[in-house]
Formats: C-alpha cells, structure tokens, sequence
C-alpha cells in the first residue's frame, strides 16, 4: 500500500513523456464501438457502412489499438444475422433485415483480423427497451412472452430470475459463437437495472416460484451468478479459445458496506446490480474483467487514483483486469498522462479499453495524436491466456522478400484449436546481432495476412501468434538493404 501510494505521488508530481509511455510489448488496448443510440447506421447505405467502419478501424490502429469491442446486441436486438432476435433499431427499421444484404459482425470480425486485431461481440443480456416510448417488433419474445418480462420506471427487461430467460440468453451467445470467428464474448454493466427512487423490481412471482428460502437480493446475486457461470460453461465447451470478459460498474461495494470494499461512497455493484464480479473472478467464470473507472483522479466520492489502486489489489490474480477510461472526461481534466502512467504501473492491471471508441476516432481534444505518438507508439501484443493454453504455435517458415520491400511467409503447422495461428508480429533490428523479440521498440507492426510492406531497410523477423496470443520462435530474418 505504501509503496503504491509513493507511485501515485511520482506520477503526479512529474508526469512526463518519458514516464507515461513505459509501454510494454503486451497490453490490452481496447476500443468500445457502441451501436446503440448511433443514428448514422440507419441514414446511410451499405456500402456507406461498411466504409465507415472500415475508416474506424483504420483509425483505432494507427493509434495503436488491438482490440474492438463491437456491440451487436444492445436491446434484444442484432446488428448481426441472429436465429432469434429481429435485426436492431438502429440499423433497419421494423426488425427488417438490411437492404441490400449485410452481417455487420461479420464484417467486422473480417476487417479487423484483417488488421491484426481482436474482435469481441458486446451483448448487453437483459435490457429490452430504453425508454418507455419504445416498442418492440412484430414477432419479438417480449411480445410472444410477456410474462417472462418486467417493466422497470418504463422500460422493459428480462426477468433473471427465470430459467428460461437464462437458457434463452444462452442460446444466443452458443449462436454467436458457433457462426462467428469472435475473440471474445463481452458484457457491459447493465445486469439489474440501476435502481430509481420510489420503483421496484417486480419479480415477486419468480421469487416466490424460484426464490427456495434466500433473502430476495442474495437470490437476484444467485442469478446472475448462474447467468455468468453457464455462459462462460457454454463458451469453454464450445470454443475454449473465446474469451468471456465483463465490463461492471467501477465499484464493487463501498467499505462502509463491506470491510474489502473500496474508500468510496457511490452505486454498489453487488447491492445495486447485483453482480458479484470478485465471485466471477475467483470462480475463474470470467477470462477478464473490465472495470468502468470513468471519474476523475480525485473525485470526492469515487476517485480514480482509490480505485485503481483498490481493483489492482483485489482482482487480477486469477484472471485478467483492464481499466475501463472515459475519453472525455479523461480530455477534459487533462489526466492522459497520469491515468495511463497509473495502470502501467498498477502490476496486476494489463492494460485499457476507451469509452467510447468513437471519441478516439474523432481525435477529441488531439487523444488519437497523443496515443499514437506517446503512449501507444508502439504495436502492443494482447496479453496471453495461459488457463485456456499456454503452449507455443509453430514457427513461420519460408520468408521470403520480394519486390517494393514486400516480406511474405508460409503460414506454420497448425496444431489445432486455441493453437491455431491467426495473426502475426513483425520486428525489425538495426542488425542481425540485434535480433530480440522481447524488445516492445523492435514490433512494427501486428498482421492478419502473409505478407507485409517493410516501411524501411533492416532486418526483419516475424512470429506466429495464437489464438490466446502465445507467440512462436522468430523466423529465420531477412535483410532490406535498402
């Protein structure tokens, strides 16, 4: 505690451009690209969309990004071609598939290991509507079921503590999993609705069907935990190497709630939400865990500088955890420096996912320059998963270099399931004695393809990545002398 205190007084004090990007060569470096609220998807073509998003993942790269988290399901909805659910609100209208024909997810999984990067498909499990004005289409659950719902201060949500509505959501992540080269299944922090003043949750009839003698909010606990064990269950049976991450709400509980508790005073994860996500990590349910720590360094009631400190303490040991940063709020009280400075040096915090991802393509208040160029100018690798393999894929064979600096590879032996290659790391060394993939100076670039344009002479080795990102032996090098 001591020593983590005397850190956070040194980044404060003096943080520099030499102290803040300490970068390494394994870090999550994570986007959110929400689609709910978005309007551009249903004013603009096809074509239109798919060059939109392609300029988004063009632009989340170049900053130094390595994985997306797409949502595609915000409302019972899809912005992919679900088997269960109409096509979302914000893409079509009445539940309609697009005209002409196309899976956002797909598309999206395509270009960005394209690029190299990961993908993760962001499902929000129980909320229906967002407002009491909206409705739902013809054919939905909600209208085929409707005593498998609640209606909550106007909007409308699934009951969780239902069986059925647990099997139901589960069917949906086997689909999205079965049909869709995803690297990760994501969940954000709407679990139980936030509570309003004066509203209840009315579950009363499944309590009173489900509830077998618990008081009523460790029942509501019980059923996300069984939501979040089944799923991570159905994910590992099916694709072992698809990772299933949470996103909660920044505190867990408030230690004049709870002795583990942080020196906070805000909305309770575990009272609120009920969602237990410490529990989700020691049970080893979850493969990260993404904490939203959107305040401000010292805000009076939830303090970035109390938080960081207190979820690098208390999560992370069995499972990995990233920080969740807001963009704007983050620009607006100029704390780039010292947010990022504190989660490179928080040992157990492996990296950070911004909120939302469109303010970094937008380049608000120059965040996408100052990535790109301090913080993130380097590739970073994404962390490895050593609970779902921790082995090595074969290395890359038979580089060659062909004209305009373009290097080439056969693809390595595959060695099947989470170790198949499916990206690779170049390096490039001044000189041959150089040659050290540890370097994070040396990795130029992270690809999806077999070939890549050397942007100068050097010499150049390549390693194969796997699907949890264990990296093979480097390829025999090849020399561009100029």
């Amino acid at each position: 505690m001591k020593l983590f205190r005397f850190i956070i007084t040194a980044v404060l004090a003096a943080c520099s451009l030499a102290l803040a990007a300490q970068e390494s060569k394994r870090e999550f470096r994570g986007a959110w690209l929400n689609t709910v609220y978005q309007t551009q998807y249903k004013r603009h073509s096809t074509e239109q969309n798919k060059a939109y998003l392609v300029r988004q993942l063009d632009s989340l790269k170049a900053m130094g990004i390595n994985a997306v988290i797409f949502q595609v399901r915000s409302q019972a909805d899809a912005f992919y071609d679900s088997r269960y659910e109409p096509w979302s609100r914000y893409l079509t209208d009445g539940g309609k598939a697009p005209v002409p024909f196309w899976d956002p997810l797909e598309f999206m999984v395509e270009e960005a290991h394209r690029r190299g990067m990961e993908l993760h498909a962001w499902l929000n499990p129980y909320r229906v509507t967002t407002s009491a004005k909206q409705t739902v289409p013809k054919g939905h659950i909600a209208l085929r079921h409707p005593e498998r719902f609640v209606r909550y201060d106007g909007k409308l949500y699934f009951d969780p503590g239902r069986p059925e509505n647990r099997e139901y959501i589960g069917k949906i992540v086997d689909d999205i999993v079965a049909r869709y080269d995803i690297d990760g299944i994501h969940f954000d922090d709407y679990f139980y609705p936030s509570p309003v003043k004066g509203k209840s949750f009315a579950d009363d009839a499944s309590y009173r069907k489900y509830g077998n003698g618990m008081a009523r909010n460790d029942w509501r606990r019980h059923n996300v935990d069984l939501l979040i064990e089944d799923l991570h269950r159905r994910i590992s049976a099916a694709k072992p190497w698809v990772r299933f991450g949470v996103s909660p709400f920044g505190i867990w509980r408030n230690k004049t709630s709870d002795p583990r508790g942080s020196e906070t005073s805000g909305l309770q994860n575990y009272d609120a939400l009920y969602a237990d996500v410490l529990l989700w990590e020691e049970k080893g349910w979850v493969d990260y865990l993404l904490p939203q720590l959107y305040w401000e360094l010292g805000h009076k009631s939830a303090s970035y500088l109390t938080l960081v400190d207190w979820w690098n303490k208390n999560a992370g040991q069995k499972r990995h955890i990233y920080v969740g940063q807001d963009v704007k709020r983050t620009i607006d009280k100029s704390e780039l420096c010292n947010k990022v400075s504190l989660t490179r040096r928080a040992c157990n915090i492996r990296g950070n996912c911004w909120w939302p991802g469109y303010e970094l393509t937008r380049n608000t208040g120059g965040v996408a320059d100052s990535l790109a160029v301090q913080y993130q100018h380097y590739p970073a690798l994404v962390p490895q998963y050593p609970w779902i393999f921790d082995g090595k894929p074969h290395a890359v064979e038979d580089l060659k270099l062909g004209q305009k600096r373009v290097i080439s590879w056969s693809a390595p032996k595959p060695r099947g399931k989470a170790a198949d290659v499916v990206r690779y790391a170049i390096y490039r060394f001044d000189n041959l004695d150089d040659i050290d993939i540890e370097r994070h100076d040396a990795l130029v670039d992270i690809v999806g393809t077999n070939e890549f344009t050397a942007p100068q002479p050097g010499c150049y080795v390549v390693t194969a990545i796997d699907r949890v990102n264990n990296e093979s032996e480097p390829s025999a090098p090849v020399v561009i002398r100029r």
